[in-house]
């Protein structure tokens, strides 16, 4: 096997891809992972970001200034990368008269140099007349539906060149350079992603899904490299519906039990015995709920900023707290910052509260599942300073997400885990049953040496907050305690279940699959797709046992890599596909490679992948494909 070219060459640098890297704009706090950018991909004259107020260029047109919707203001000189910007919009240049006949009821007129001569209007569309306006070209119109975007808000005409002309529309910036001819966006690093809703976190071939506005939900792709793509949603669509009858919360736990808010800070809860309602005076409108999916009593509920009838002097209301179902409700805003609250999540095991607000992600300690006072509220540094939509944990509660207004979704070890450590697959971070040879995460330690059973067990790779350890291949039975030594603090036991084989594929932080096309040594992606008869390599972990007997904490060989003992199976969309060989990755510690040969492909797009091992199937990831 030849060394994949874009594959980290060492075992230490695969555990540091698992666990995601800081961004390089992090500040104190958390190492914060991007998962995918801030454009979206909505079949427009280029890829979109989110609403743009007003452009405008400088005097000499060199410079080009954005207004988004969220207030903020941004140059470009280069016409590529954006940076903020204290410019302050002028005035707006208006040339509709009685006198000139618009293409638009309501069209507002643009013209080169403040001139007649040749003059641009604007409104669902983008017009051009070049006689006064007796006539005009409709520039953006195709089948009836903007090319640039819905609602265009503002127009500017470059003061050096009246055939270029940049529009800020409802989906972003656009551009074109020959009187309307050609559209091009210019959003490729415009920080503008309106992120309303965190809907999902990657999970298997699903990866993180965002609601924008217009009751839409992206998706970022595991494996996309371009932009978010728009994906069906039904809860965001019921979600929507409710709005619209004034309910701007909603959970339903059980079919007992419904919790509903509204923008006047009540709360009502309804269940088979009757209905329990509580209002907050100096609360605004309440943004979400977080039941506990083991008890449907417990629940939390946000409040977003504080209304106009609150009490003066008295502390703004913005979490509360139930452990009856709705019958009593605690206050539990604390010294939380007088900032609106949007999104909420929580782990009753490790009693721990995050919340999304106009000032960042807080989080708290606290028995969720008992009323009480929580310690001091924390703010979780790292990201950008914008508003936060949006938290959410994964089901292992392991990961904490964030939906950052403008600049998308982040991830980073979730807080408590730093007190309440975890062990899970080092795979795709989900707990599962333990096999020989298998990479775990101690996710929440640094650990110095670890035990499986009475054997050492390497430890890999670490860091103040995560370890990787590789359990022994001689290891046996039906169940394993492993247990470490923290480097600071007590050694730790934890009881894991045994399996000969327990399959999982390496992912990265946003669910992209380590998927290598075997002759090219390139990574599969949405740009690198898989092809008929193409041979792939699976980079995965926990197959088990190995022929020869290899030792744990040593890389395989380069030569003759020792083959995996126990049957493995593929599927591409649940059909079996050929396995050519599974051995251990050369040049690697634990990791595992299994090459497979496409079949002949006759569909194009995402296609879900997985391996059986041992009987147990792994995680499905996704991979794209072309015939």
């Amino acid at each position: 096997m030849s060394r994949p070219a874009t594959v980290l060459t060492h075992t230490a640098a695969v555990a540091m891809l698992v666990l995601g890297a800081a961004p390089a704009w992090a500040q104190a706090g958390p190492d914060w992972y991007h998962a995918g950018n801030s454009l979206v991909d909505l079949s427009l004259a280029g890829l979109a970001s989110g609403p743009v107020d007003r452009v405008w260029y400088s005097p000499d047109g060199g410079t080009l200034y954005a207004l988004t919707s969220s207030g903020k203001t941004f140059q470009t000189s280069d016409f590529e990368s954006w940076k903020p910007s204290q410019a302050a919009a002028p005035a707006s240049v208006d040339l509709s008269s009685n006198g000139t006949m618009l293409p638009e009821q309501n069209a507002r007129l643009k013209g080169f140099n403040g001139q007649r001569s040749t003059m641009y209007a604007f409104g669902a569309f983008v017009y051009r007349s070049q006689d006064g306006g007796s006539n005009w070209d409709n520039l953006t119109e195709f089948r009836s539906r903007s090319i640039i975007g819905a609602g265009v808000r503002d127009l500017a005409v470059s003061p050096r060149d009246p055939q270029e002309v940049t529009a800020a529309t409802g989906d972003g910036v656009f551009r074109t350079l020959d009187g309307g001819k050609t559209w091009n966006g210019l959003n490729e690093s415009l920080p503008n992603l309106p992120a309303l809703r965190l809907w999902a976190v990657p999970s298997g071939e699903r990866g993180a899904q965002v609601e924008i506005p217009g009751n839409r939900t992206v998706e970022w792709q595991p494996g996309e490299k371009q932009a978010w793509r728009l994906v069906d949603n039904r809860d965001a669509q019921q979600e929507a519906q409710l709005r619209a009858v004034g309910i701007t919360a909603f959970a339903r736990p059980s079919s007992s039990l419904l919790y509903t808010g509204s923008a006047n800070g009540t709360i009502n809860v309804y269940t088979n015995s009757g209905a329990t309602s509580q209002s907050s005076l100096n609360g605004g409108t309440v943004e979400r709920f977080w039941v506990d999916p083991t008890d449907s009593r417990i629940a939390l509920a946000v409040l977003g900023a504080r209304p106009a009838n609150a009490v003066p002097g008295v502390p703004a209301s913005h979490v509360f707290h139930t452990v009856d179902g709705g019958s009593h409700w605690d206050d539990i805003t604390n010294d939380l910052p007088d900032a609106a609250v949007h999104g909420v999540t929580a782990s009753r095991a490790s009693g721990a509260i995050y919340i999304a607000t106009d000032a960042g992600v807080f989080y708290t300690r606290s028995d969720v599942g008992v009323l009480s006072v929580p310690s001091s509220w924390q703010k979780l540094g790292g990201l950008p300073q914008a508003a936060v939509a949006d938290v959410r944990l994964d089901a292992g509660e392991n990961q904490l997400w964030a939906a950052v207004n403008g600049f998308g979704v982040y991830s980073t070890l979730a807080p408590h885990r730093l007190g309440d450590p975890a062990v899970v697959s080092a795979a795709d971070l989900i707990r599962r049953a333990a096999a020989p040879g298998s990479l775990l995460s101690v996710r929440g330690a640094k650990v110095s040496s670890a035990l499986a059973g009475n054997l050492a067990a390497p430890v890999l790779a670490t860091t103040d907050t995560e370890s990787q350890i590789q359990i022994p291949f001689e290891v046996s039975g039906q169940a394993l305690t492993l247990e470490y030594a923290p480097v600071s603090g007590r050694s730790v036991a934890a009881l894991l279940p045994l399996a000969d084989a327990s399959p999982g594929i390496l992912v990265g932080g946003d669910g992209t699959p380590m998927l290598v096309d075997a002759t090219t040594g390139t990574m599969l992606d949405s740009s690198n797709p898989a092809h008929s008869r193409a041979r792939i390599q699976i980079l995965a972990t926990g197959l088990g046992r190995v022929n020869p007997d290899w030792p744990a904490g040593k890389p395989a060989p380069a030569d003759n890599p020792p083959q995996v003992v126990a049957m493995v199976t593929a599927y591409l969309n649940r059909n079996p596909v050929t396995v050519t060989r599974a051995t251990l990755l050369p040049g690697y510690t634990g990791v595992y490679m299994v090459e497979i040969e496409m079949p002949k492909l006759v569909n194009y797009g995402p296609a879900e992948l997985s391996i059986e091992a041992g009987g147990n199937i792994s995680n499905p990831v996704r991979v794209f494909i072309e015939p």
